[in-house]
């Protein structure tokens, strides 16, 4: 489960271990090592000596936390285009909204979750 340093707490990962589920969350910069008395310490002291021994940018290609990121930034591309039509011609306008369907597509595609049920 991916998600960003806001949820580096003990109760989010705690969360994340009971559902038997691999918590993928990057560690703020001041982060400390915890004291290992849960699963879910293990696993973030874990990601900690990781990302300080291999690098953020390293860790974040080696767990795919990186495509949570590419995402944003197109989404944030999409939004940039407005919420009205820019062209007058009829014509125009059509291929303006066919460009943005296709672009919405393209994200889509980029950014459909894998989704798992938990029982």
């Amino acid at each position: 489960m991916t998600a960003d340093g806001a949820y580096d707490t003990r109760r989010c990962h705690k969360a994340i271990i009971e559902r038997d589920a691999v918590p993928i969350i990057p560690i703020r910069k001041n982060g400390r090592l915890w004291k290992e008395d849960c699963p879910a310490a293990r696993a973030r002291n874990d990601t900690l000596r990781a990302t300080r021994y291999y690098g953020r940018a390293f860790w974040k290609r080696w767990t795919g936390y990186h495509v949570r990121s590419r995402i944003e930034a197109r989404m944030r591309c999409l939004k940039s285009f407005g919420e009205r039509i820019a062209a007058r011609d009829p014509e125009r306008q059509t291929a303006e909204i066919h460009i943005r369907i296709a672009l919405i597509n393209r994200f889509n595609a980029l950014g459909t979750a894998e989704i798992v049920r938990i029982a």
